[in-house]
């Protein structure tokens, strides 16, 4: 599996950004897909996923501002960022998982900055 990521970048507070997700390879198997964000000094953290069912979850810092959704034709999930805060500034990495399994699959990460 697969993830190419993108649309990060420099946007100011109260801004927005839209990510991107591709997944390829053997995804067939793949029942949920998420967004990570790592901000500077700190873990790894989630901010939101989706499973093949359409069950949505966000992190709590998240909720009300992020939206999550997918594209199952073209095997990409977005991830709509509204009313940024600097806080939000991190390396956002794309997630793909066999939940219950051992396969979990990481993209290359995003850089997302958020001016105050």
């Amino acid at each position: 599996v697969q993830l190419q990521a993108s649309g990060g970048g420099l946007v100011q507070a109260g801004g927005s950004l839209r990510l991107s997700c591709t997944a390829s390879g053997n995804i067939f198997n793949i029942n949920y897909m998420a967004w990570y964000r790592q901000p500077p000094g700190r873990e790894r953290e989630l901010v939101a996923g989706i499973f093949r069912g359409g069950f949505i979850n966000y992190g709590d810092s998240v909720k009300g501002r992020f939206t999550i959704s997918r594209d199952n034709a073209k095997n990409i999930v977005y991830l709509q960022m509204n009313s940024l805060k600097h806080e939000d500034t991190g390396v956002y990495y794309c997630n793909a998982q066999v939940v219950g399994s051992r396969n979990n699959y990481w993209g290359q990460g995003t850089q997302v900055t958020v001016s105050s």
